[in-house]
């Protein structure tokens, strides 16, 4: 009997291409991103039309650069609003709340506003224009 010589192990490399791209295509496909959410805020669809509405109905908001807030021109604390507002939606269903902010307003600052509305049910919001 002859012995038989051993050759060294080889690992072979020909398929080793197709394992990577097979893992980065799978690594591709079960990856999920984080989107930013963001406000949710339905908008109006598109047109010119304007709507009469009479002072008693608006609550104008107003925020300035430091993040104080006026309710009707009344000093009011951001963890108030809702109170304050929701005693107004009590009072007044047909009530629209106008949200005005300086353009220097931290977003920060504006979004409690937003939620602190959102806290009140307050289900009509205007976002009123900065200019």
């Amino acid at each position: 009997m002859a012995k038989r010589r051993f050759k060294g192990g080889e690992i072979p490399t020909s398929s080793m291409a197709d394992i990577a791209f097979l893992l980065l295509i799978f690594f591709l496909v079960t990856t999920t991103i984080d989107t930013d959410k963001g406000l949710g805020v339905i908008l109006p669809p598109p047109g010119d039309m304007e709507i009469e509405i009479r002072k008693e109905n608006i609550l104008n908001c107003l925020i300035n650069s430091q993040g104080k807030v006026l309710l009707d021109e009344e000093p009011t604390s951001i963890d108030q609003i809702h109170r304050t507002v929701g005693q107004r939606l009590r009072e007044n269903s047909k009530l629209i709340v106008s949200v005005k902010a300086h353009p220097k307003t931290a977003y920060n600052d504006y979004v409690r506003v937003i939620d602190q509305l959102k806290m009140a049910d307050a289900k009509r919001i205007s976002i009123a224009n900065s200019k």
